[in-house]
């Protein structure tokens, strides 16, 4: 069975904005939201700025109570999905066990909680409570999902670092493709503002040390790149089997048609410099969807702004496409790395570049100085037309996954 897949409802908890209109707006702005943040200059951390999420009426997607047990990973996953089901229009129960739920969550969130759990241990010296143990769960996301939409089917969480997100997206379009699935809720979430996890990226140097102008930090794809600048958000697709889309007269944003996903085997951190796996995810994930690279409008490339990752992608393109590599945005520019929610949020801008015909520019981005030449958006957004794009994710460990859409 290969099964066309619909996306049918979309959520987003991102610096860029806390609905999908206004994030993929600032997108379009090409601006970058990041802000030093006051609680990591407290705390003496090397890198005080991050993209941060906007406050958001929380009791419109759980109670008080509920809150208590939700940590920020969490909180953010959860209002991002729920957002998603409601733009679907779904009532997710009729689908019984062949709907269900996937989440990317890359780590950072956990130990992040852990931290802030220790914290308040010894400075307050009160025991811990009785929601300890559920916050640190890395499934605790896609629990809470199951349970507040009512799915009963699988409830998976994936840990592929920075592309845990686009991971869980793919594995979704995968079950249903395979018809074991009717519908299902996919997406990445990931919260990791503190002290203990901005200085550990900021020791192993993957961080832009510009910490004095926080808004020209993060340059995907420029010459004077020094890093990337951490984030937080979640994002959250609802995808549905075609002809129940069909049926039910929803309205369809984008078709899901491909999926690439393998590893590097090559490093810990560091990406392969010969792009050799990441070109044959991108390749997979085009054969999967039947598009030929010729027709590939736009690619939102993983674009960390890292002096390695940028120019490791940079030969993957060119090893996947040749001399006639699409247009390439990356949308971090704007929000910094939300980690396990990065490829879930470039996948929600895909859909949405790909339903108008419209590319992001990227933040911060002036000259690309590397051999291999790309056309990279800047400035402002390209009409480029109704056509077929990929969207890239490629994580700590080598883990690569690419998404190809196609126009409805």
């Amino acid at each position: 069975m290969n099964a066309r897949v619909a996306i049918t409802g979309m959520g987003v908890k991102t610096p860029a904005g806390t609905a999908v209109e206004e994030s993929f707006a600032t997108v379009l702005n090409g601006k970058s939201v990041v802000r030093r943040v006051d609680a990591l200059s407290d705390a003496d951390v090397t890198v005080p700025i991050a993209g941060i999420v906007a406050e958001f009426d929380t009791e419109s997607y759980f109670s008080r109570r509920e809150r208590i047990g939700l940590d920020r990973t969490a909180q953010l996953g959860l209002a991002a999905a729920i957002d998603a089901a409601r733009d679907s229009g779904l009532e997710f129960a009729q689908f019984d066990d062949r709907c269900g739920v996937c989440v990317g969550v890359g780590g950072v969130g956990t130990s992040g909680t852990a931290e802030n759990v220790t914290t308040a241990r010894i400075e307050t010296g009160r025991r811990l409570g009785p929601f300890t143990v559920p916050m640190l769960m890395p499934s605790a996301t896609a629990a809470r999902i199951g349970l507040s939409l009512g799915i009963t089917g699988p409830s998976i969480t994936y840990a592929t670092a920075c592309a845990s997100g686009a991971t869980a997206i793919g594995e979704a379009l995968r079950a249903i493709k395979s018809g074991t699935l009717d519908v299902v809720v996919a997406g990445g979430t990931e919260s990791g503002i503190t002290p203990l996890v901005m200085e550990g990226f900021a020791q192993v140097g993957a961080l832009s040390r510009r910490v004095s102008d926080p808004g020209a930090a993060s340059r995907p794809f420029d010459e004077d790149r020094d890093g990337f600048v951490m984030g937080e958000g979640a994002a959250f697709l609802v995808l549905e089997r075609w002809e129940c889309a069909v049926a039910r007269g929803a309205r369809i944003y984008a078709e899901l048609a491909g999926y690439g996903s393998n590893s590097d085997a090559h490093h810990i951190v560091a990406p392969d410099p010969s792009g050799d796996r990441a070109a044959r995810c991108m390749a997979a994930a085009l054969a999967q969807a039947r598009v030929d690279p010729g027709q590939v409008g736009h690619v939102n490339a993983h674009g960390t702004a890292t002096i390695r990752n940028d120019a490791a992608e940079a030969v993957a393109l060119a090893r996947c496409f040749g001399r006639q590599i699409p247009p390439v945005t990356a949308t971090k520019g704007v929000t910094g790395h939300m980690i396990g929610g990065s490829g879930a949020f470039e996948a929600v801008v895909t859909a949405l570049s790909v339903q108008r015909g419209l590319v992001p520019p990227v933040a911060n981005h002036h000259h690309w100085p590397d051999p291999v030449p790309l056309d990279v958006v800047a400035e402002e957004p390209r009409v480029i037309g109704r056509a077929p794009a990929i969207s890239n994710s490629f994580g700590f460990g080598g883990h690569n996954a690419t998404l190809a859409f196609l126009p409805t």
